[in-house]
């Protein structure tokens, strides 16, 4: 543990997270590595399944970005798929994230996910309520679930299917009375499944990244400083989604007379941008 910064704190100990003996079953004790001082800061969840679509993964990138540039630390479990995608985005931003993990700090995987990884211990905080060469069980990570919920102050799920552990993570954030946002997504999706569900029964969609920011009492980045950075072929798709205020990616194309290919491309780092945001088959500003 010494050897790769591994601290340990009891639940005696008087640093250790009220955000933990708030929740229902709150861990004896932590293993953890890296800035401890990051649960002092604001702190948002972004959970989701490890099975993914495009749109599940631009988007975790763009609300990682988004709540990073407001000076939002990025919860998450660091999983393959949304959770770290969510987590991506907070490194673009040159953010913040703590990550829950569900096994060992010091047996982490899976390995796609091993740099961001050595980023979040480097910059952020990592933590575990297992041993530090736990492998994991069938167990552990739902567990580990109701952590993630109970260090965020409001959670999204971006995509989950009908059975996803994300769903538990939101049942969880229910119990402790958190805020909790869903992306709505495609009816004909299976990773959607979940989220569409839970916005039927009552949990707030997210439409507009910058809701979460205002409901924390943040003032976002002007969409229109992000403008002034964009490159030459990215200003006539922005100002073709400001003309029709909401456009599909064949709409822009004809507008901007380039390919559907092109323009759809091009949105897609806008998306990332966090300039644009899709939303029933139309791109509307982010603002």
């Amino acid at each position: 543990m010494k050897k790769h910064e591994i601290h340990v704190m009891e639940k005696e100990d008087p640093l250790y997270p009220e955000d933990f003996r708030r929740i229902a079953d709150p861990p004896e004790r932590f293993f953890y590595s890296g800035d401890l001082s990051l649960l002092q800061t604001r702190r948002a969840g972004v959970v989701g399944s490890r099975k993914y679509t495009l749109y599940g993964k631009v988007t975790a990138k763009m609300i990682g970005r988004v709540l990073a540039d407001g000076g939002v630390t990025v919860v998450s479990g660091l999983a393959y798929g949304i959770d770290a995608f969510s987590h991506e985005g907070a490194r673009e931003a040159n953010g913040k994230a703590i990550a829950v993990l569900g096994m060992g700090i010091d047996n982490f995987s899976p390995q796609k996910n091993a740099e961001l990884y050595e980023w979040v211990c480097r910059t952020g905080l990592v933590i575990s309520e297992y041993e530090p060469d736990f492998p994991g069980a069938k167990y552990s990570f739902p567990a580990r679930n109701r952590l993630i919920s109970a260090l965020s102050e409001k959670l999204i799920l971006v995509e989950a299917g009908f059975q996803s552990g994300a769903l538990i993570t939101a049942r969880y954030a229910a119990e402790q009375g958190k805020d909790i946002y869903a992306v709505p997504g495609n009816i004909n999706s299976q990773f959607s499944t979940g989220t569409n569900l839970l916005i039927r029964d009552g949990c707030r969609p997210l439409i507009v990244i910058d809701d979460v920011l205002k409901d924390m009492g943040i003032t976002a980045k002007s969409v229109e400083t992000a403008i002034q950075k964009l490159d030459e072929d990215e200003i006539p798709i922005v100002e073709a989604v400001m003309k029709f205020n909401g456009a599909s990616v064949n709409e822009i194309s004809h507008e901007v007379n380039r390919k559907a290919e092109s323009v759809s491309a091009i949105l897609t780092v806008l998306e990332i941008k966090g300039v644009v945001y899709s939303y029933g088959g139309k791109f509307h500003l982010a603002n």
